[in-house]
Order: C-alpha cells, then sequence, then structure tokens
C-alpha cells in the first residue's frame, strides 16, 4: 500500500516543526548532533535560529494543508517539499563527504530526506 498525501503532509509536519523547534530553542544542540560541529559565532546562531523558523512555518503549512492534500495548492507544497528535501540530501552529503562534518544524526537525516523525496514523487506521479 503506498502512503497517501496526507501521511506525506502529517509527517513532514511533525518532523520538520519538531526540527525547527529544536533550531529556535538550541542551536548548538542540534548542530552538534547534525554535524558534530559547534556554532562559534553569533551570526551562525542567527542563520540557524531563522532556518527553524522556515521549517516551523513548512511544519505549520503541511499540518494545515494536511486535510486538502488534493488540492493544487497541496500539490504546490509537495513540489516544494521536494525540491527542499533534495537539496537537504545534497548538502548533507557534501557536509560529510566534502566538508568532513560528522554528528551522529548526519546520515540518518540524508537518509530520511532522500525517503521523503521520493514519498514527494511518488505523490506527484499519482496526480
Amino acid at each position: 500500500m503506498l502512503l497517501s498525501g496526507k501521511q506525506l503532509l502529517v509527517a513532514t509536519a511533525v518532523s520538520e516543526t519538531a526540527t525547527g523547534l529544536g533550531l529556535l530553542l538550541s542551536p548548538p544542540l542540534v548542530a552538534a548532533l547534525l554535524l558534530g560541529a559547534s556554532l562559534d559565532t553569533p551570526a551562525a546562531l542567527v542563520v540557524a535560529r531563522v532556518t527553524g523558523a522556515a521549517l516551523l512555518s513548512l511544519g505549520v503549512a503541511c499540518w494545515l494543508a494536511r486535510n486538502d492534500a488534493q488540492s493544487r495548492a497541496a500539490t504546490g507544497l509537495v513540489a516544494a517539499m521536494l525540491l527542499y528535501n533534495a537539496a537537504v540530501v545534497v548538502v548533507l552529503v557534501y557536509a560529510s563527504l566534502g566538508s568532513g562534518l560528522f554528528g551522529l544524526g548526519l546520515w540518518p537525516a540524508a537518509v530520511l530526506h532522500a525517503a521523503m523525496a521520493v514519498w514527494c514523487t511518488a505523490c506527484l506521479r499519482r496526480r
């Protein structure tokens, strides 16, 4: 059984909201878990918190669209999530292989985002 667009939106809402809150509340902890590195400058903390706000916004948008997963707006949201997830995979793989960063959550996050990109693709193909 293929997972539905509604399930995709709910899963994205939960995961991105949690990550966004983590980045807003404790960017150094998220950076350490994901990259095994610290955020040493005030600018890095600001960028991490802005990223947290963006992820929180994505989570809210997905949550609010979950009951209307077949609409054109939800289709646009899923397409945007596909781009986001694919880009995150590239960035995380580069962080590891190109920059030598490694945190406990780096590869699991890369695999999760790759799986989410595949799920987004499957949902878009079914439309």
